[in-house]
């Protein structure tokens, strides 16, 4: 733990106290807190450096070794204590622990089991004949509180197990990023104020009863035992196999387990290979689709766990080995106003500069102004700032209840903070009414970039000198200037222009998903101009298409489909400029959806050899790969049939390894994955090399 205070004397241990009983008391009751994670897990530890200091002054309301902190309440009694975990925060700690739990037991732990710990709430799924009967929370550790009411909502918890059997699951309830910014819409869209937080938004949804509307939620199961009505010889399996095998039981049952996910539990022999695993997890931590906010090391062997015993909070088999939060508390200051390529108005929040994830934060996305109402910000407001890996932090929402009063609205401009001119409000994302025009330097300068148009010569001061000469007034005028003209500008000589003339002429014969991204389609990027590209095979077929055939695209959207058409209808002009200057408008190895429209939920593409299977990519490719950049990659992949992925999971089918692969490597190799050389790849798909 970092920045721990001391506490002086009893006056401020008191306040310690009554400062982390309420902040249990918030986030039990409500699912909200005025402290993050990270701030109540140090505040608990100053507590216990105090009372172990100063034995008799130890207070009744103290959280020190109560489950929850003291705070769950609860009627539902649990057939078997649900206890908390202590936590270490670095390998020294661990190494120290687990050192505890071999005196104990006399003997090096057989096994350790390792798994994410899921940032959620934990509950007890009761199953009687295979069917779900009720949901308790952990409560204070004795009894929970019964809500069962969530039974039929949770996502991974079946309403009925593979199997007749009676037994318990125990597990977290969270939401995934997805489902937490559907749940903050729905929210708000019924007058309630944002969640602060996944984990609260959990929390809260869970217990509520008497919403008018339901969020999606996720379940985990963790552990499985039996209940009092459990037939004799199932509850002496459950109460005698490993952990291990209790997860994958768990997993054939049909119920969410951590080994569906990009992060499976694994059983390892030695507390130096626990640590190797706890590195592996935290550098995956970013890419995740959910939030984790440690890694939990259990002793795997029941008989190891049953020596090792229990304390009055926690088992003294288990451990959470807790990471650096990523997500804190600071104050809102002030937003800038930025405009981007396509003109698009994009509003920045200044923080008070915040340590999180071992970086300073001071600045944070907001999205759109449609998005500061709706989470009704104000400058001053005391906000949850979250922040994973190189992911731009963002801000969750405001701590309400934290307000003084003094805190001021956000003012929205006016006018186009780059030029001057009108905004377009018409929709969430504000746009400059000039559009591309606002700021054509860097709009044109994308364009020309290597993942798309890839013109040598072509860089931002190039581009000034064409766009204040008078020479372009968007992409397609490239493609109609000559020499006379580029002879015209300062330090262009007869070999830069001539060098110039041929990267434009050879840009005309890009395929049709490399000029779609040039084009700064609102809504689209590399990957997702790709998959239009693959769908739809030609220019003619995109336009052609409206907002339903467009949302047959993988991963867009009711609300992006119709922005996509509204965009290229007005990319109209320049589209037909590029067709007359003999631009590319196919895409290569993709064919035309059928006329009638049928067939347009899959990709409009001809079988290859990576047809139906999933890539990744990683480290530096060789040989016939060495000049590709990732994008030139993930664009022969899909000519070849496959779907390129940046992540590896159970679904990849195929992950090409260069020098220097590192852990998306070893991942393929634990999930058993199949690797290949850029020499052996470039062999499968030969027939497709430029």
């Amino acid at each position: 733990m970092t920045n721990m205070r001391v506490i002086p004397d009893a006056a401020a241990y008191g306040q310690a106290v009554e400062d982390a009983v309420k902040a249990a008391a918030a986030y039990y009751a409500g699912g909200d807190s005025a402290l993050d994670d990270d701030a109540y897990d140090r505040l608990l530890r100053e507590i216990a450096v105090y009372e172990e200091a100063h034995p008799e002054q130890v207070l009744p309301e103290s959280p020190s070794g109560k489950v929850a902190g003291g705070a769950a309440v609860g009627d539902v009694p649990h057939t078997v204590a649900m206890l908390s975990l202590d936590n270490v925060f670095s390998a020294e700690q661990f190494a120290s622990w687990t050192a505890s739990v071999e005196r104990r037991i006399g003997r090096p732990v057989t096994a350790w089991s390792v798994e994410p710990k899921l940032d959620g709430l934990a509950i007890a799924a009761r199953y009687r004949d295979g069917r779900l009967t009720q949901l308790i929370t952990r409560g204070d550790g004795t009894a929970g509180e019964d809500v069962s009411h969530g039974i039929g909502i949770i996502e991974g918890l079946p309403q009925q197990l593979a199997e007749p059997l009676t037994l318990e699951v125990r597990g977290e309830v969270l939401m995934t990023t997805a489902q937490f910014e559907q749940a903050n819409t729905v929210r708000t869209e019924h007058g309630g104020d944002p969640f602060a937080n996944p984990r609260s938004a959990a929390a809260g949804s869970l217990r509520a009863k008497d919403r008018a509307y339901t969020v999606a939620m996720t379940f985990f199961g963790y552990g499985m035992l039996p209940l009092a009505d459990t037939p004799d010889a199932l509850a002496e399996r459950l109460r005698s196999a490993p952990h291990s095998e209790l997860m994958h039981r768990v997993g054939e049952l049909g119920v969410h387990t951590a080994d569906a996910t990009d992060v499976p539990g694994r059983t390892v022999p030695t507390p130096a290979e626990v640590q190797n695993r706890i590195e592996e997890i935290a550098g995956l931590r970013a890419a995740l689709p959910f939030g984790i906010d440690g890694i939990v090391i259990k002793a795997d062997l029941a008989a190891d766990q049953q020596e090792a015993g229990f304390g009055s909070r926690a088992p003294r088999w288990a451990i959470a080995y807790k990471l650096p939060a990523v997500e804190k508390i600071t104050t809102l200051i002030a937003v800038e106003w930025n405009v981007g390529r396509t003109g698009v108005i994009a509003p920045r929040a200044e923080l008070a500069p915040v340590e999180i994830d071992g970086s300073t934060v001071s600045y944070a996305t907001l999205h759109n102004p449609a998005d500061i109402t709706r989470r009704d910000l104000r400058l001053g407001d005391q906000v949850m700032v979250y922040k994973a890996g190189d992911i731009i932090p963002r801000i969750e929402a405001p701590v309400a209840h934290l307000r003084t009063g003094n805190e001021q609205p956000i003012t929205f401009p006016e006018t186009c903070p780059q030029c001057g001119s009108g905004i377009d409000t018409s929709e969430q994302r504000w746009r400059c009414e000039r559009g591309r025009n606002c700021h054509l330097v860097a709009a044109l300068t994308y364009a020309a970039g290597r993942d798309q148009l890839d013109i040598e010569g072509l860089g931002a001061s190039r581009v000034v000198q064409l766009v204040e000469g008078g020479l372009v007034s968007d992409i397609a005028d490239l493609f109609t200037l000559t020499a006379e003209q580029l002879l015209a500008l300062e330090r262009m000589g007869s070999t830069s222009t001539d060098n110039l003339l041929t990267a434009i002429e050879q840009a005309k014969t890009q395929p049709l998903n490399r000029v779609l991204c040039a084009l700064g389609v609102r809504g689209t990027g590399r990957s997702m101009s790709r998959r239009i590209a693959r769908h739809f095979a030609t220019m003619d077929a995109i336009r052609g298409a409206d907002a339903d055939a467009m949302q047959q695209v993988e991963g867009i959207g009711s609300e992006k489909a119709p922005v996509i058409v509204a965009e290229l209808t007005e990319l109209a002009d320049v589209i037909d400029k590029l067709v007359s200057a003999g631009v590319n408008m196919t895409e290569p190895g993709a064919t035309p959806p059928a006329a009638d429209g049928e067939g347009q939920d899959e990709p409009a593409t001809t079988a290859g050899p990576l047809d139906g299977m999933t890539v990744v990519v990683t480290g530096a490719m060789t040989g016939q790969l060495e000049s590709l950049s990732r994008n030139q990659m993930n664009e022969l992949i899909e000519r070849a049939g496959g779907k390129s992925s940046s992540s590896v999971s159970k679904r990849t089918s195929l992950v090409v390894a260069g020098e220097g692969a590192g852990s998306k490597r070893a991942k393929a190799e634990d999930l058993g994955v199949t690797l290949t050389t850029p020499d052996d790849f470039a062999t499968l798909v030969a027939d497709l090399l430029p």
